[in-house]
């Protein structure tokens, strides 16, 4: 088993050949090669499944043709790889950064609040994953403000 550790993220890479994992919970194979899970507080020692956002395979949804695999970490990790400094934003991120960086803290207390009032709303996949990336930005601002910058 390949093993990389920093103080918030781990990846793995487990050799079937070497260590057999069989069965459910982890089904290795099911939903197509390479098999992800991630684990956290809230999935526990079981994990879940990554879950797949188009029709492509999933070494071409989550490779360079797709691009998903970024959207995967921020989404399971419930982070943001883009700083507030912008570093590591895409266009649209650093522009949303920039729009409210010299916001108060309480106006941008004010955008979380209505943005993770619509989080339940009917939106297309897009928009949807459009409103965590601000919800998460939004959280690291707030967060920031009190010294607590993540």
């Amino acid at each position: 088993m390949a093993f990389a550790e920093n103080d918030d993220v781990s990846f793995a890479d487990i050799n079937l050949s070497e260590a057999p994992v069989r069965g459910a919970p982890y089904d290795p194979g099911a939903g197509g090669w390479p098999t992800i899970r991630y684990f956290n507080a809230e999935t526990g020692r079981d994990g879940a499944p990554y879950e797949k956002k188009t029709g492509m395979s999933m070494c071409e949804e989550l490779g360079p043709k797709g691009g998903y695999m970024t959207q995967y970490v921020e989404e399971a990790g419930n982070t943001s790889l883009c700083a507030l400094d912008g570093r590591g934003c895409d266009e649209k991120s650093a522009k949303y950064l920039e729009k409210f960086k010299d916001k108060t803290k309480a106006e941008k207390e004010g955008q979380l609040e209505r943005l993770e009032s619509m989080a339940g709303d009917s939106m297309t996949g897009e928009l949807k994953d459009w409103l965590d990336k601000r919800v998460r930005m939004l959280k690291r601002m707030v967060a920031a403000h009190d010294g607590d910058e993540l």
